[in-house]
């Protein structure tokens, strides 16, 4: 699933794009990736005619701010993708569930084979209720200016292994399976170390390995794993998986201590971890 850097990057390339353009028709194919609405034709009506006015992102979920006080909402799923094209001859991909044509020349296109992903128009007012998730967002590490010390009372107020704690969105908004991953590495602490137990130390390590780590992501245009499901807007996939110091790097040696990277399974979920000089 695409994670914070991966959304962002889209966010960014969505600001670029469609920002000042105006939706002449809207096509889906289906009730799936639209299932908040009660039909293809109101899903549509809320959006024709249409100018786009700006993006923001809250954790993982994507908003396209629309005149009159709507807002498109976006969340990517598991395999969700969008696409920018340049016009209606470009062949149309497999799995491609909403079109949007904007009257400058132009789409939008929303790929999801796995359909877990959505699209639907609110009221930027009500976008909370439509969305429970989203009013119990925690902190977003790009967006939340923070000092180190206020980060380190919030992680030594917890009692929760680090991983889970990286990853529940109540407390962090956007990190998953890939980056608390990533992050522990770069902060040379184990996924089962408890929050309470850290010294001002390792939490300043900790910190400063997120704010890098999911910086560095966004550089790279994000992780991009074997399936190729993330792409960005233009359909190009991310190249932080080329940096990636040990999420799906199991056996290989580590790129600190030279150890090979371990992989164990918890709660569901592959974890990959050096064993030497994470403690």
């Amino acid at each position: 699933m695409p994670e914070l850097p991966e959304v962002e990057v889209v966010r960014r390339d969505l600001e670029r794009e469609v920002v000042g353009k105006r939706v002449k028709s809207v096509e889906a194919d289906g009730m799936r990736s639209i299932r908040r609405h009660h039909s293809r034709k109101q899903f549509a009506g809320r959006l024709e005619g249409k100018k786009m006015t700006g993006v923001e992102r809250r954790g993982k979920y994507i908003l396209v701010k629309l005149e009159g006080g709507d807002v498109l909402v976006i969340h990517l799923g598991m395999s969700g993708q969008l696409v920018r094209s340049k016009g209606t001859r470009e062949q149309m991909a497999k799995h491609t569930h909403v079109v949007i044509t904007f009257t400058q020349g132009g789409q939008l296109r929303f790929i999801d084979p796995r359909t877990f992903g959505e699209m639907f128009v609110t009221e930027l007012d009500i976008v909370e209720k439509e969305v429970n998730e989203l009013a119990h967002l925690g902190i977003d590490p790009l967006e939340n200016a923070m000092s180190w010390e206020e980060f380190g009372r919030l992680v030594a107020s917890r009692h929760a292994k680090l991983k889970s704690m990286l990853m529940d969105q109540k407390f962090l908004a956007g990190i998953g399976n890939i980056y608390s991953d990533e992050i522990l590495w770069g902060a040379g602490l184990r996924w089962d170390r408890m929050s309470d137990s850290l010294s001002p130390e390792e939490i300043r390590r900790l910190y400063r390995a997120m704010m890098e780590t999911l910086q560095e992501a966004v550089k790279y245009r994000g992780s991009s794993l074997a399936d190729e499901q993330y792409v960005d807007l233009y359909g190009k996939p991310g190249e932080f998986q080329e940096h990636h110091k040990v999420y799906a790097r199991e056996g290989e040696a580590c790129r600190r201590c030279r150890r090979p990277v371990v992989r164990q399974r918890v709660g569901g979920r592959s974890t990959f971890f050096c064993e030497a000089c994470q403690v």
